[in-house]
């Protein structure tokens, strides 16, 4: 195959090239990494996903499709609901935040929500990349700023009651008026980099149920804060505490990341020597 330059290939027209292929897995990665925040991480700004891969080298590009695809197929998350576009951007978010040492090596834990969905869906998803499966998926409310059913409106301002897009860190749990609550770290810069001061949490909430749903054909909604069933509170924070990644996903265009800069995976992940 003749080396490919600054082209773009389609992930699903890939996906069905690729999926004719064994698919490889990434044993024994050796990171490279360094104690910089994520946002500091790229020169310059890095390109919007648009379900493509970006080619640096044609092996590597390959080698970056079947490792997503295969994650995405073993922890069976198409039947879950999860969209293929949708994981491949978190994905990639997880990788450049593991590059940058920013998450636990030892809990390779991604957690995704998708506000593009009903909230009378379950849109949120706890997957174990190291192990691809899928932990749990269940509701998860917006903000009452965003909107009602659907989340149509994002923000990073205090006292907006908005949620935030974008890439976070979990950090320490408390007790709080919500009972154990789980902080976050905003990692995009100026999109949800204002968590910690403006208390986004994830916390439990009585107004996250089916029986809430069945009341009022949507679920209830939260200041901002990820909230999720009350039944279910422990269990999340437990699974996704102690610098794990958590992606919230919307309908916003002019949604940017950095962390979404595929070439970084490449050149750091993929063209690095394995054992």
């Amino acid at each position: 195959m003749k080396k490919l330059s600054r082209k773009r290939v389609p992930i699903y027209s890939a996906f069905g090239i690729l999926s004719l292929l064994l698919f490889v897995t990434l044993p024994n990665i050796s990171w490279k990494t360094s104690k910089i925040k994520a946002f500091e991480l790229f020169d310059e700004p890095a390109p919007i996903l648009t379900n493509d891969i970006i080619i640096s080298s044609d092996s590597n590009a390959i080698e970056l499709i079947n490792y997503m695809n295969k994650v995405y197929v073993d922890a069976k998350l198409q039947s879950a609901n999860l969209a293929l576009p949708v994981f491949e951007k978190a994905l990639t978010g997880f990788l450049n935040l593991k590059i940058a040492n920013n998450l636990n090596n030892n809990k390779n834990i991604l957690t995704v929500v998708d506000f593009t969905k009903s909230s009378t869906q379950k849109r949120m998803w706890i997957i174990d990349i190291d192990k691809k499966k899928l932990l749990l998926n269940t509701y998860v409310a917006h903000g009452q700023g965003s909107g009602f059913d659907l989340a149509n409106v994002f923000s990073n301002k205090e006292e907006s009651h908005q949620s935030s897009l974008g890439f976070y860190v979990t950090n320490e749990t408390y007790f709080g008026k919500h009972g154990l609550s789980l902080r976050l770290d905003g990692f995009d810069k100026g999109i949800n980099d204002k968590a910690r001061e403006r208390a986004i949490v994830v916390h439990g909430a009585n107004y996250v149920s089916e029986s809430f749903i069945k009341q009022t054909g949507r679920l209830g909604r939260s200041h901002g804060c990820p909230a999720v069933p009350v039944e279910l509170t422990n269990k999340v924070i437990d699974l996704i505490k102690d610098k794990t990644c958590l992606f919230i996903n919307g309908n916003q265009d002019n949604y940017k990341s950095k962390l979404l800069n595929q070439k970084i995976v490449l050149n750091k992940v993929f063209s690095t020597p394995r054992s």
